[in-house]
């Protein structure tokens, strides 16, 4: 496994991460505890969760909630040497209860998200506690007066943030350098061959403050998976799936061509195609099954001539570039 630097930190996570959304929901404690085996023994050692994985993620508050993170507890206190070759990732935001602070980034919240989260995942610490979403409602004076606190009292290390707007990843890092503190490491955004738009300004962002990138759903909800053969094949599709498939059919086509060509699964392609991005710390492989994680394995070892580089470009076409030559020069 190839490992690279958190940003600018001096942490080295492997360029794979597991994720674990689907533990609790769509993939059993049994099978979420042979996944991290086998992610373990792979030498990947980030994993990211978030206190509302493991069931629906909505305010309706069904029952779900936090069992990503209890899965994960469980399974790290099956053996004492767990947990010091994990750097664990969660985060906050979310919902968790029904009354008027158990949400967003208060200092109110922050806190006690912080204690449950702790508690389920039955650690001490959380290496890189994430800001799931922006909070452009509570002040970032308070935000990093609460991540200083839990960071003094070492129940966190790092602070990373999530699908944040370039402004916000700027406003947030002054914030935090006014007050002598490191501000954020990562910031985890949507970013595949299919959806772009964080190279206009959240890319340019990260790479200006130091800040790795940790794109999520990277081969597009499976888009870059191979889709179309395996619908030829007989695997059942989603409505909202069958519906991309038909918008994106002829760019699919040559995407799977091209894959064809170079020999290479198409997944492999995609998370190759971002790894080779140089402020992409490392890339979240969500697996329900040990067979879906192993096919992500060979990503970060395959490595994408100029010529193939060029050609995912011609048949994903980015932005333009950055802004505001993307659109303005």
């Amino acid at each position: 496994m190839d490992y690279s630097h958190l940003g600018r930190t001096g942490l080295k996570v492997s360029r794979i991460v597991l994720g674990t959304m689907n533990f609790g929901e769509l993939t059993d404690e049994k099978a979420s505890f042979a996944i991290m085996d086998e992610a373990s023994e792979a030498g990947i050692n980030l994993f990211d969760t978030a206190d509302v994985y493991g069931g629906p993620q909505s305010p309706d508050m069904e029952k779900g909630f936090g069992v990503s993170e209890e899965i994960i507890g469980r399974w790290l206190a099956q053996n004492a040497g767990r947990r010091d070759r994990v750097v664990l990732a969660t985060k906050v935001y979310q919902p968790m209860e029904r009354g008027p602070n158990d949400k967003y980034l208060s200092a109110y919240h922050i806190r006690r998200a912080c204690e449950a989260s702790l508690k389920r995942l039955q650690t001490d610490h959380i290496d890189l506690y994430q800001m799931h979403h922006v909070d452009r409602t509570t002040p970032w004076e308070e935000i990093w007066q609460a991540m200083e606190q839990l960071v003094r009292e070492g129940k966190i290390t790092y602070v990373g943030s999530s699908n944040f707007a370039g402004w916000d990843i700027a406003t947030a890092q002054m914030t935090a350098m006014s007050r002598n503190m490191l501000g954020l490491a990562s910031e985890q955004s949507l970013y595949n061959l299919t959806q772009r738009t964080v190279e206009l300004e959240v890319i340019p962002a990260l790479r200006h403050f130091g800040i790795g990138l940790i794109p999520w759903s990277p081969i597009g909800m499976g888009l870059l998976g191979g889709v179309l053969k395996k619908i030829e094949g007989g695997r059942r599709a989603s409505e909202r799936m069958r519906q991309q498939v038909d918008k994106l059919r002829p760019q699919l086509e040559a995407y799977e061509k091209l894959c064809a060509d170079l020999g290479e699964a198409p997944a492999d392609v995609a998370l190759a195609w971002l790894l080779h991005n140089p402020v992409v710390t490392a890339a979240i492989s969500g697996p329900r099954t040990v067979e879906q994680f192993r096919q992500n394995l060979k990503a970060p070892s395959l490595r994408l001539s100029d010529q193939t580089l060029s050609k995912l470009d011609e048949i994903w076409p980015g932005p333009g570039g950055e802004a505001p030559v993307a659109y303005a020069w």
